[in-house]
């Protein structure tokens, strides 16, 4: 990759995240620490308004943008291939959202990028034969884990049958057997519990806060889970 196209995708990941550490930069360009080093010198040299931590890494400062972003052949196939999996997972909100963004993405494409998009569009088709499990609840549930929000939800159990309330702190979610799954602790049980999307009947998103817990890691716990059964 020539010197120039790197400089521009480092700032593109710099304004990707709040803060970049120099081994990441490191790992996705196959290059040494000291050459991420050089290049962000470069940038800086340049006029480019980055800032750095000690121990943390480096960051654009606040109010510094990039002129509208043009997606290549490969990232525009790549969005067909998101849209054709977004279309059949289940959850009508996620897909809702997707529509949104696609439509704000689609109209920054060249109109070749366009034709190119709507010919692979119709020549990748999403999964018909398994029967995905339909909700509505992922969007806010998203919204739920990032701020801290207690749900309160009413469950149809698969196993048992059984209807109960819960009051639940959402943690994390995953997609698995054509069903979203989502991960909290249960106020009730006092432990971390699975809920499928499709089997919460009725939920209320509260204005409760509860506290963060930042011991809860996904990798950490589908390894633990997997170590019990």
């Amino acid at each position: 990759m020539q010197r120039l196209s790197r400089l521009t995708l480092i700032l593109i990941q710099l304004q990707s995240k709040k803060i970049i550490v120099a081994k990441e930069i490191a790992e996705r360009f196959e290059i040494s620490l000291r050459t991420v080093y050089r290049d962000i010198n470069t940038l800086q040299d340049a006029g480019v308004p980055i800032g750095s931590e000690n121990g943390k890494g480096y960051f654009l400062v606040e109010g510094y943008h990039l002129p509208p972003i043009m997606l290549n052949e490969k990232e525009v196939s790549t969005l067909v291939s998101a849209q054709k999996f977004i279309q059949n997972q289940g959850d009508t909100s996620l897909k809702k959202d997707f529509d949104s963004l696609l439509i704000k993405i689609k109209s920054t494409l060249k109109t070749d990028q366009k034709d190119y998009f709507e010919k692979l569009a119709e020549r990748i088709a999403p999964s018909h034969l398994k029967t995905f499990y339909r909700s509505n609840s992922l969007s806010d549930l998203k919204k739920a884990i990032l701020k801290n929000l207690l749900v309160e939800i009413e469950y149809h159990a698969l196993h048992t049958d059984e209807i109960s309330n819960r009051k639940i702190q959402p943690l994390g979610l995953y997609f698995s057997s054509s069903a979203w799954i989502l991960i909290s602790f249960c106020t009730i049980k006092k432990a971390y519990r699975e809920f499928r999307l499709d089997r919460i009947l009725n939920y209320e998103i509260t204005n409760s806060h509860f506290t963060n817990r930042p011991k809860f890691d996904l990798t950490s716990y589908f390894i633990e889970k997997n170590n019990r059964s």
